[in-house]
């Protein structure tokens, strides 16, 4: 008859293995791909593929930035990145959507909608690059065009008032609505009980401002625009450099990549590489 082995003999037993697997996954294995990462060609990516100028590192290639003066404005003479959710814009710790979706079109005390920071883009774009920025669903001064339609029935019935939900100031997108003159919003004044209305309007079905410049990536981190957009762009940019404009066209055709493995994602352009191209080969006047 086989007798258990004793408790002392099964916890060495248990010592042991636990020194091996810490010897072999704790130590040998992460040392192992440490020194795999530094081989020539690995080691920048597993750095987090940083790029300097100057002999200092200005950013990344994996991540997007921001290209603008202390108070958040656009420097004029470099290309602008993708919105960004992420934090207070393309921060690696909080790397995130916005988790809005199309319905989200009513601004409240708290944020505007994901209509209107959309509108708004696209509005202060259009001022910038002295294109028309117009979007169907927003108004001509860059907010959701959103009416609260108040009726007899709650539901159904005669029009009894007609709020624009998004502006609190200036002018009312719409003169009337089924008759009924159209009000602009009173801050802090409930509108639980209208019926939301939103109105395209007469804008382009297709803007000339590209959707990515107007709506962050799932990430909030993507260092890439689309060539539209970095086209689009390319007569500001090289207006303040004092280039010709086929100059400007020329290097976003060179710092445009293609789809990964040539099946996934659409072409883009890296931000941050085109603009260090820029300063070296053409430094502002």
């Amino acid at each position: 008859m086989r007798t258990s082995p004793r408790p002392v003999a099964r916890h060495l037993a248990a010592v042991r293995a636990l020194l091996v697997f810490t010897l072999l996954l704790g130590l040998a294995y992460p040392l192992t791909l440490v020194a795999l990462a530094r081989l020539p060609g690995l080691s920048g990516k597993a750095d987090g593929s940083l790029v300097t100028a100057g002999g200092r590192v200005v950013g990344s290639r994996l991540l997007g930035q921001s290209f603008t003066d202390a108070d958040g404005n656009p420097l004029p003479e470099y290309f602008q990145s993708r919105p960004s959710a992420a934090g207070n814009g393309y921060d690696p710790t909080a790397t995130s959507a916005s988790n809005l979706g199309p319905e989200d079109v009513v601004d409240t005390p708290e944020r505007p909608s994901l209509l209107t920071q959309v509108c708004a883009r696209s509005h202060a774009i259009g001022e910038l690059e002295g294109v028309d920025g117009s979007r169907p669903y927003c108004t001509p001064d860059g907010v959701g065009a959103v009416l609260g339609v108040y009726l007899s029935d709650g539901l159904t019935g005669d029009v009894l008032r007609v709020v624009s939900l998004n502006q609190t100031s200036g002018t009312p997108f719409l003169d009337e609505y089924r008759g009924v003159p159209v009000e602009l919003a009173v801050a802090g004044e409930d509108h639980s009980g209208a019926v939301v209305v939103p109105v395209r309007g007469d804008a382009p079905a297709h803007p000339v401002v590209p959707a990515d410049a107007v709506t962050a990536s799932g990430s909030g981190l993507d260092p890439h625009v689309s060539p539209a957009y970095a086209r689009l762009q390319a007569p500001r940019v090289a207006q303040k450099r004092g280039i010709d404009v086929a100059v400007v066209q020329s290097l976003i055709e060179e710092y445009t990549q293609g789809p990964t493995a040539r099946l996934l994602g659409e072409p883009g352009v890296n931000v941050l590489e085109l603009n260090l191209a820029l300063d070296e080969r053409y430094p502002k006047q």
